[in-house]
C-alpha cells in the first residue's frame, strides 16, 4: 500500500498479507477469465459477473487472505459460492485450469479489443482469426493504413467506427459511470466500516461527490479519534481513503472533493483573509482554525456554503460572494416521473405495476411514454396498441380518484424528415409527447439541426428526448449545434430532456446554465424500462444541480394539476404556469 506523506505513524487501512496473491492480482486474473469467456461465446451475464468480483477485491480494506481464512469471501458483493471457489484457487495457485484451456484460444492481446466501443467479441474474433490482429495498436495502424477493406465485413466504415471507438475508449480510460463509481464507494465504505470500527463519518468524495457524469476520482473521507491530522491512504488502485480527525475533517473533506480549480479559488480567497488553506488544515498564522466541517472553512472565508456539486471553477465563488448562488433542484422537489416505459414496447412492467411502483414512492403521477411505431425494434404501439393502453390507463385513473394520476404520453421517433411519426389525429390524443432521434445518427450537423427544430417547433412535442444521443463510454453524440436547438426549445416551450440514465446523462449539464439563459424549461426523466430503474431519477436530479438549475424551472416540479395546465398552455413561462 502507498501512502502521501501523513502527519501520523502509517494506518493498517489497506494492508495486505504476503502469502498468496493479493485482491488486486487476483481481480486481474477475474477480469481475464471475464474477458476470455465473452470471447468463447458464454452467457456475458457470467461473464460480466467475474469483473463485478474483480471490481469488489479492488476495494477490499484488508487482506485477501483473512477475508479467506475467516470464510468471508461470500459477504463480497457479487461472490458467491462458485466465485469464492474460483477466487481461493486463483490466490492459491494463481491460475485455474478452466483459465489455462481459455488461454489457449487466443493470445492475451486480443483481450485489449474489447475495450474499444462498439466493437462486438464476434468482430474481435474475425479480426484476430482473419486477418492475425492480436492488440489495439496493431488494429489502429491496419484501419489508418487502410489495410482492412480487402476483407468481408471490414470496409472503410467500420475502419472509421474503429478509430473513433479508440480514441474514445482512450480518452475515456480510467473513468466510470457514475452509478458504478457509486456502487464501488457504497463497496469501500461497507469494508471500512467492518473491518475498522473506530471510523465515523465516512462519505464519498472527489468528482462522484461533485456529480460528475464519468468518475476517475474514488475517495472517501473518514473521521478517526486519533489525533494525526490529515493523512491520504491509497487503499486500491484509483481509490483513496483521506483519515482525519475532527478538527481537519471539514478541510480534509473540502480538498478530497475538489475540484482543483475552485480549492485553487479558495486558496487565493483564503490569502485575502490573512489564512492559508492547504493539506495540513486552515491556518491563521500558526493558529488552527478548527474546521469540523466544512460550512466552517466557507464561513472562515466570509463564504455561504457552496454545494459540491457546483465546485468546478465556473465562477460559483463570484457568485458566493456576491451572494447570488442558485436554489437547487433536489430529489424532494420532484412531483411525478414522466419518460417511461412498459411491456407495451420494451419495457419490463405492466402499465400497472410500474404506476403502482412511481406512486409507492411518494409521486404524484406517472407519465408513460413507450416507443412509437416507427420504434418496431423495441416494440412501438401501433395506434391501435395505442387505444388499448389509453382505456387501460383511464381504467387505472378512476381507480385511483384523483389521489395519483396516470398521464398518456409516447416517445415518438423524430422522422429523417423532422415530422412526427404519427399524424396529428393521433398525437392529439397524448397528455405528452417526447420527440426523440433515434435513427439516421450520422446526418451532417446542419441537417441534423434542422430536423430536430422541425420536431421542436410541432405542436403536439411536449418535451425533447436526449437531445445529442450520447451514450457515455460508448458513443458519441450526433453532431448538432446545440444553442440553435435550445433556442428553439425556449422558443416553442418545449421542455428540454435531462435523461436520467446513467449512460446519458443527456443534456450535458455544461450546456445547462445556457439553457437558462434562454429561457428553457427542463424535464428529469428516467427513461425508466423497469420498475428497478425508477430510482434513475436521482441521477438526473444530480445533473441538474451540477448545472445550477432551480426546482422553478424543472417541469416535474409542478404538482398534476399544475402540469395539466402547463400542457394546455406551453406558451407560457413555467414560473407564470405555477403562480395561475
Amino acid at each position: 500500500m502507498d501512502r502521501e506523506p501523513a502527519s501520523s505513524p502509517p494506518s493498517e487501512i489497506g494492508a495486505q498479507a504476503s502469502k498468496g496473491l493479493d485482491a488486486p492480482a487476483v481481480a486481474k486474473l477475474l477480469v481475464e477469465i471475464g474477458q476470455r469467456l465473452v470471447l468463447a461465446g458464454e452467457n456475458p451475464y457470467k461473464a460480466r459477473s467475474y469483473t463485478r468480483a474483480a471490481e469488489s477485491l479492488l476495494l477490499l480494506s484488508e487482506a485477501l487472505e483473512e477475508v479467506i481464512a475467516a470464510g468471508r469471501l461470500q459477504e463480497i458483493p457479487g461472490v458467491g459460492a462458485a466465485l469464492s471457489e474460483t477466487i481461493q484457487r486463483l490466490h492459491r495457485d494463481s491460475t485455474t485450469s478452466r483459465l489455462e484451456a481459455l488461454r489457449t484460444e487466443v493470445p492475451a492481446g486480443v483481450l485489449e479489443l474489447l475495450a474499444i466501443p462498439g466493437l462486438r467479441p464476434q468482430k474481435v474474433l474475425d479480426l484476430y482469426r482473419k486477418l492475425g490482429i492480436t492488440s489495439v495498436d496493431e488494429l489502429e495502424a491496419a484501419c489508418r493504413q487502410d489495410r482492412l477493406k480487402a476483407t468481408k465485413g471490414f470496409g472503410p466504415a467500420f475502419q472509421n467506427k474503429v478509430l473513433t471507438g479508440i480514441e474514445l475508449m482512450r480518452r475515456s480510460h480510467g473513468q466510470r459511470l457514475i452509478h458504478r463509481a457509486g456502487e464501488h464507494l457504497s463497496t469501500l465504505e461497507a469494508n471500512l466500516r467492518r473491518s475498522h470500527p473506530e471510523l465515523t463519518r465516512i462519505v464519498p468524495a472527489g468528482d462522484f461527490r461533485r456529480g460528475s457524469e464519468l468518475v476517475s476520482d474514488l475517495a472517501l473521507v473518514a473521521e478517526t479519534p486519533a489525533h494525526l491530522g490529515v493523512e491520504i491512504v491509497n487503499v486500491s488502485e484509483g481509490a483513496k481513503v483521506w483519515l482525519a480527525d475532527r478538527q481537519h475533517y471539514g478541510v480534509a473533506l473540502l480538498l478530497a472533493t475538489g475540484s482543483s480549480e475552485h480549492i485553487n479559488e479558495l486558496r487565493s480567497v483564503a490569502e485575502g483573509h490573512g489564512l492559508r488553506l492547504d493539506e495540513r488544515g486552515l491556518y491563521r498564522g500558526q493558529h488552527l482554525v478548527d474546521c469540523v466541517d466544512e460550512k466552517d472553512v466557507y464561513a472562515a472565508l466570509d463564504l455561504p456554503f457552496i454545494e459540491p456539486e457546483l465546485r468546478e471553477g465556473r465562477g460559483e465563488i463570484t457568485l458566493a460572494m456576491a451572494r447570488r448562488l442558485p436554489h437547487l433542484v433536489a430529489d424532494q422537489d420532484i412531483r411525478g416521473l414522466l419518460h417511461c416505459h412498459t411491456d407495451f414496447s420494451d419495457g419490463s412492467n405492466t402499465l400497472e405495476d410500474m404506476a403502482e411502483a412511481t406512486r409507492a414512492k411518494g409521486y404524484e403521477y406517472f407519465g408513460v411514454a413507450d416507443h412509437s411505431k416507427t420504434a418496431s425494434y423495441a416494440g412501438g404501439l401501433s395506434v391501435e396498441r395505442v387505444t388499448i393502453q389509453h382505456e387501460l390507463a383511464d381504467e387505472l385513473n378512476a381507480r385511483y380518484r384523483g389521489q395519483f394520476r396516470i398521464l398518456k404520453g409516447i416517445e415518438s421517433d423524430i422522422l429523417e424528415d423532422g415530422s412526427l411519426d404519427y399524424p396529428d389525429e393521433v398525437l392529439a390524443r397524448f397528455d405528452f409527447v417526447v420527440a426523440s432521434v433515434h435513427s439516421r445518427f450520422k446526418l451532417d450537423a446542419k441537417t441534423q439541426t434542422e430536423r430536430i427544430i422541425r420536431a421542436v417547433s410541432n405542436p403536439f412535442t411536449t418535451i425533447l428526448g436526449h437531445m445529442t444521443g450520447r451514450l457515455l463510454r460508448r458513443r458519441e453524440g450526433y453532431q448538432i449545434d446545440i444553442e440553435t436547438v435550445l433556442e428553439a426549445c425556449a422558443k416553442h416551450g418545449v421542455a428540454v430532456e435531462i435523461n436520467a440514465h446513467p449512460s446519458r446523462l443527456d443534456l450535458d449539464w455544461r450546456w445547462h446554465q445556457r439553457a437558462l439563459d434562454l429561457g428553457c424549461v427542463f424535464s428529469i426523466n428516467p427513461d425508466a424500462h423497469s420498475v428497478d430503474e425508477l430510482g434513475l431519477t436521482s441521477w438526473g436530479v444530480l445533473m441538474a444541480r451540477k448545472g445550477g438549475i432551480p426546482p422553478h424551472r424543472v417541469l416535474n416540479c409542478l404538482g398534476p394539476d399544475e402540469l395539466a395546465g402547463y400542457l394546455t398552455r406551453r406558451a407560457l413561462p413555467l414560473n407564470e404556469v405555477s403562480a395561475t
